[in-house]
């Protein structure tokens, strides 16, 4: 915000870079940009510095497919494991911390987050791949 008040003319041009990424916007140019913005402090749909240490942690010997398959697994393992995380007494909301005990609630955003930069280092359709994931936890 502070930013954004004492340089309008920098923030400006990198907003409207921000805005005019698409799906359909070559995935380099896409991190390039939210590199950008993220730095500038504007929130991002991919976290470009999850996508680099995913990308740098690949797995010796394993091929990209073996990678992306292993990507997958890890979704499904997350959507099979939540109806045991929604019965554990610890996911009840406390009103004193404004939260709940296991911190179940900052759960959505780390899947959206981890799951856009997992298929983002496989170049690889995130939508589709959330909406998968939806429905196996069903």
């Amino acid at each position: 915000q502070v930013f954004s008040q004492h340089c309008p003319f920098l923030m400006g041009p990198i907003e409207c870079l921000a805005d005019v990424v698409t799906p359909d916007t070559d995935i380099q140019v896409t991190l390039s940009i939210f590199e950008l913005a993220s730095a500038a402090g504007l929130p991002c749909e991919v976290d470009p510095a999850l996508v680099a240490a995913l990308a740098g942690h690949r797995t010796e010997g394993a091929s990209p497919e073996e990678d992306y398959k292993v990507s997958c697994l890890l979704l499904v393992f997350v959507a099979v494991s939540l109806p045991l995380l929604a019965a554990d007494p610890a996911s009840l909301y406390n009103p004193e911390l404004d939260g709940h005990n296991n911190n179940v609630h900052c759960l959505a955003k780390a899947i959206v987050q981890l799951s856009a930069a997992l298929f983002t280092v496989h170049s690889k359709n995130i939508e589709t791949h959330l909406k998968e994931f939806l429905l196996v936890s069903l």
